[in-house]
């Protein structure tokens, strides 16, 4: 798949994600305002490492923060059974960097590609991922995704 069609799929991905509401996993209209809730789960803990996407090959990074785009919101949230709720933007084309989000905050500029890309410790760290309605953080929500892998996810869309 080249990157144009990337691109569309991973907007129509989560277009059709925004199409599901968290708390009561009935379809809503997609006001286009609100990000998705996307919860996952990875092959070890990378909650504190920095995340870049890459190329569907693998081969390119694609897609990454600037230093002074990473604070103390970009670190996911814990859920039950390991998963996390994304707080920085992440898809299933996502690898971890050996650089912390802390770490990389501290730099001057981002590194080039090709550095960003030698720092990869995990190029395929996302075993399942869900769209599970759009919104941003508020009291309950933590609660309600909790109630919802209990639930086996019932009402989300699984992306990977």
């Amino acid at each position: 798949m080249n990157k144009k069609y990337f691109t569309i799929y991973l907007f129509s991905v989560i277009a059709f994600g925004l199409s599901f509401n968290v708390l009561n996993a009935q379809a809503v209209r997609y006001s286009g305002s609100l990000p998705p809730i996307v919860v996952y789960k990875t092959t070890k803990d990378y909650s504190k490492n920095v995340a870049v996407t890459l190329s569907e090959d693998k081969k390119t990074i694609v897609a990454y923060p600037a230093p002074t785009d990473v604070s103390e919101r970009s670190y996911p949230t814990a859920l039950h059974k390991g998963y996390w709720l994304d707080n920085r933007g992440i898809s299933p084309h996502t690898a971890f960097l050996s650089i912390t989000y802390e770490e990389y905050a501290k730099l001057k500029k981002a590194p080039s590609l090709e550095e960003l890309y030698k720092m990869i410790i995990d190029k395929n760290p996302i075993k399942k991922m869900y769209v599970c309605g759009q919104g941003t953080a508020h009291d309950g929500l933590v609660l309600e995704l909790n109630a919802l892998i209990k639930k086996r996810f019932k009402g989300c869309m699984r992306i990977k």
